[in-house]
């Protein structure tokens, strides 16, 4: 029986769970994120919140045709003084958010949630921050034009796994949580589980 299933077409939150021997099937959730963002900020939940209710969901949406399987669903939101910014849906959005986050220090908020049967049994919420370097317009676009469409729309507008990590000139927290998925703290819980 495999360990768990992962609710969520990232790339990287798959390879960090593979790097970390736990091994996993894919069945994205398939969540319309952006409503369900907008909803909850319209509720006044904070992006500590709206995070975690969303990994919670995805994990929910798949436990529930998943009997007795660990479901892993998770989310992260980039939080600029309050206001959540969402994935790029074109290049002219990415060049935006990087414009919007050029110099600035902003939060990335990465939620881990564990469901079983439909609910949740376990989840965490981590916190990194960053500090954006000065980049000209044309740097900005420069560095876009080095990322495929694919990398793009899948892990927001910088991996810092790869290129990325050169466009920040301090990073606070654990890379993983970057990244999308707070490791440490999964491994622990499936370790418990087991």
């Amino acid at each position: 029986m495999h360990k768990i299933i992962l609710a969520s077409k990232s790339k990287v939150r798959e390879q960090i769970l593979r790097k970390n021997n736990i091994d996993c099937i894919v069945k994205p959730s398939n969540v319309d994120e952006d409503i369900v963002k907008e909803s909850l900020t319209k509720e006044g939940l904070s992006p500590k919140l709206i995070s975690k209710n969303l990994a919670e969901l995805k994990a929910n949406k798949i436990s529930q045709k998943n009997n007795d399987i660990l479901v892993l669903g998770a989310d992260s939101i980039i939080n600029l003084k309050g206001k959540i910014i969402s994935k790029p849906e074109n290049r002219a959005q990415a060049f935006e958010i990087l414009k919007s986050l050029n110099g600035m220090k902003h939060s990335l908020i990465s939620s881990a949630c564990i469901s079983k049967n439909g609910s949740m049994v376990w989840n965490y919420t981590d916190e990194a921050y960053l500090t954006m370097k000065n980049f000209s317009d044309e740097e900005l676009k420069t560095y876009l034009d080095k990322i495929s469409d694919n990398d793009l729309y899948a892990y927001n507008v910088y991996q810092i796994e790869g290129e990325g990590k050169n466009l920040f000139s301090q990073i606070e927290g654990d890379e993983n949580t970057i990244m999308g998925l707070p490791i440490k703290q999964i491994k622990e819980y499936i370790e418990y589980y087991k």
